[in-house]
This record gives structure tokens, sequence and C-alpha cells, in this order.
């Protein structure tokens, strides 16, 4: 995409008779950050063409309100009903998105999917098209908090760590400001790269992404300290949580010792190679706890553990609590 150039409004050589509307389906406790930054997406190329090229709706279950995961109630504009076949399905998702995936939401969406729909997930949304079947064999992202849950549940899905994915009639974000940069793509597939770049520019957004890019940060902006050994080990950690790797390979593997591996990690972490991988290991079963149905001994074998007792030791050493009070206490959380 072309870096912002002008600021004037863009005048467009030829515009569909017809706007092409965008269906925003709303889910409990959705993230406010990610839909109204596609929404504002839409609006800005409307006043930056000076033509109306876009529609939308905002649409839930009960057609009435949906409250975001910030607490605020939206007006919605209808209940989940028979959609055109040139509309545009984004469903936006936020907080315990399995929750908010309910039957009749994943029956109706299967059902306008049938008839060639394009769909679109924001933020943690892809769980609930995933959950449909729409990204069996497809390219995919989700929100990093939720990759190593979703992976475990959507084998045939292809998970990737992208900002934003288009695959075919699929689009999916990994939520925040990445709705901007998967919008600014459809505007600029749609209408061109002068008038994305004319909507980047209004939201003064100058680091446009594509869906080349990661989410997350990268290992030595992540942790603060840039040492091209140490970045290699981290990532071969992250990359072996559910078999991990002895320091004395993972030593081999960067050219060193395992003594000078562990001055390394105590020099920049403050902790040992073993004690840094053990708190990655135990960051992925808290997760899972919290974002899947897996029992407590499937959570120990994929981060790693041999035995349930000795992941319960860790785990309480952690985070002083076991894995069965944290699922527990996370789900009455959630139904508060």
């Amino acid at each position: 995409m072309l870096p912002p150039s002008q600021r004037q409004i863009v005048e467009l050589e030829s515009v569909p008779n017809k706007p092409r509307r965008f269906v925003f389906v709303l889910l409990e406790n959705f993230t406010l950050l990610s839909f109204a930054a596609a929404l504002d997406c839409l609006r800005l190329a409307n006043r930056m063409s000076n033509k109306k090229l876009y529609d939308w709706m905002v649409i839930g279950e009960g057609g009435e309100t949906l409250r975001c995961s910030t607490g605020t109630v939206f007006q919605l504009d209808g209940d989940l009903g028979d959609l055109h076949r040139d509309d545009v399905i984004v469903l936006c998702g936020g907080s315990d998105v399995q929750a908010a995936s309910t039957k009749r939401i994943i029956s109706w969406l299967r059902r306008e999917a049938r008839k060639g729909v394009l769909v679109g997930g924001l933020c943690t949304a892809a769980y609930t098209m995933a959950k449909a079947g729409l990204l069996d064999a497809k390219r995919a992202t989700i929100h990093w908090e939720n990759q190593d849950s979703f992976s475990e549940e959507f084998e045939d899905v292809l998970l990737t760590k992208s900002v934003f994915t288009i695959d075919g009639n699929r689009m999916t974000t990994a939520g925040g400001t990445s709705s901007i940069d998967l919008f600014l793509q459809v505007i600029a597939n749609d209408h061109g790269e002068e008038l994305a770049s004319a909507v980047a520019d209004q939201q003064i957004y100058s680091s446009i992404r594509t869906d080349q890019d990661t989410q997350r940060l990268s290992v030595p902006t992540r942790i603060g300290v840039r040492h091209p050994k140490l970045s290699q080990v981290i990532q071969m950690m992250e990359a072996n949580i559910e078999e991990p790797i002895s320091p004395a390979i993972l030593a081999k593997e960067v050219g060193m010792s395992t003594r000078q591996l562990e001055r390394l990690f105590r020099r920049y972490l403050s902790r040992s190679p073993k004690r840094y991988y053990m708190e990655l290991r135990l960051q992925k079963a808290r997760n899972l706890l919290m974002q899947t149905d897996m029992s407590v001994i499937n959570v120990a074998l994929a981060c790693g553990f041999a035995s349930p007792s000795h992941f319960s030791k860790c785990y309480r050493a952690q985070y002083e609590t076991t894995p069965y009070r944290e699922r527990g206490t996370y789900a009455s959380k959630l139904s508060i």
C-alpha cells in the first residue's frame, strides 16, 4: 500500500451504483477498539471519496442491546436475520468468546455462509468462525493470547501469527488496531490504494501493516534485550512447549556451553534457562485452563508435564493456586 500523500478528498472515476454493505455482528463482551476501528475506516472512505461507497448495520443475538468488554451497552439495528449474498458479515469478538459463540449464532452463521457470503472475524471472532466450520483448511489468525487454545481445538485451521489474513471469502484479524490494517486493504482492493492511503492519513495511521506482518513484538523487543543467541534460545523454547528441550541441547544449538547459557540468562533475565522455560510452559497452561474445556491432565501433557501431580506442584509455586481452583475461580468470575 502506498504511503499517505494527500489530505484532500479523493474523487473516484467510477463508483458502484449500490454501496457495499457490511453487517457487523456484535458478540457479547466484544472488543470496542476492533469494532470501532473497522467501522471508522468505512465512514472515512465515504467521506474522503465524497461518495457512499459503503453502508453498514449492526446486529446481534436478540436484536436489542449488547454489552462490550468495557461495559458500554450498544443499541442494535436488528436481530440475526436473512442477509443478501453480496453482504459482508463481520463478527466482532472479545473476551470469553467461547460463551459468546452460542448455538444460535453458529447455526445462523453456517446458514448465511452457505450463500457464499464473505465472512470476517475481528479479534477473537475467528473462534466463532472455526466453531462453525468456516475456517477448515484456511489460513486464519486470532489474538496472540488465544493462539494456544485455538490451535489445540481447531487442528484443521492453518493458524498464523499475522495481524490479519484474507483467504478466499474468509477474513480474520488479531484484534486491536489490526482492524484498521484489514479494512485499509479492503478499501484498497475495492477502490484503489490512493483512497486507502487518504483514509489512513485521516486516522494519523502511518505504520500500515500487511498480512505478512506478525502481531507480537520480536523477542528482543519483548524482553528488552538485543542478544542474538538469547533470542534464538527463547524462540526455540516457545516453539517446543509440549516437548521441552534440555538446557544442554539448547546451548549446543547456539554454539555455547551450558554454563555460558546459564550466565547469559542470569545476566539479562535474572533467572536460569530452566526457570524461564518453566514460566513459558505455565503461562501456556494458564491460557489453556481459562480458554478451553481441556482436562487438567491434557493441559499438563500439552505443556510438557509428565504427571498431573508435578504440574499441580509447579503451577501452585508460580500462581499460588492449583490448576483446578484456577479454572473454578475463572468460571465463577465469568458468571457474575
